[in-house]
């Protein structure tokens, strides 16, 4: 199997031994976003819906650079530090699976609480997609 590495510089580069994704033959494994922006690399993380939206533009600017968009994605996972910010997490994350067939396409999911995450931002997502 091909395997392809997707790195672009709409969005953040990684923080470690790893790239911000990979194409394993027809599906994308996104590596974890967290709400780093990509032109300054400072944090976005005035409150969890501008962390959350930061996340989602960098998971769609990897996503579209592989030729992808969020309708193709299958599975996500979100780690949150504090589950009780879910419900304004989870709102912002909505609005980027929205569609006149939501929630037909909108991916599994599982959603955890950890104690920390890297440079101590409230929530980080990973994405699977498939085209």
């Amino acid at each position: 199997m091909e395997k392809q590495i997707i790195n672009t510089q709409e969005a953040p580069p990684p923080i470690g031994p790893y790239n911000q994704a990979i194409l394993a033959g027809e599906t994308l494994y996104i590596s974890g976003q967290i709400c780093l922006d990509p032109k300054t690399g400072e944090l976005k993380n005035k409150d969890i819906q501008e962390e959350t939206n930061r996340v989602m533009l960098n998971l769609k600017a990897i996503l579209e650079h592989a030729g992808l968009s969020f309708s193709h994605v299958v599975k996500t996972n979100i780690y949150l530090t504090d589950m009780n910010k879910f419900s304004e997490m989870n709102q912002v994350y909505a609005q980027y699976f929205e569609s006149k067939d939501a929630p037909a396409w909108a991916p599994a999911r599982e959603t955890v609480q950890v104690s920390a995450l890297p440079k101590f931002v409230n929530v980080e997502i990973s994405m699977i997609a498939v085209k």
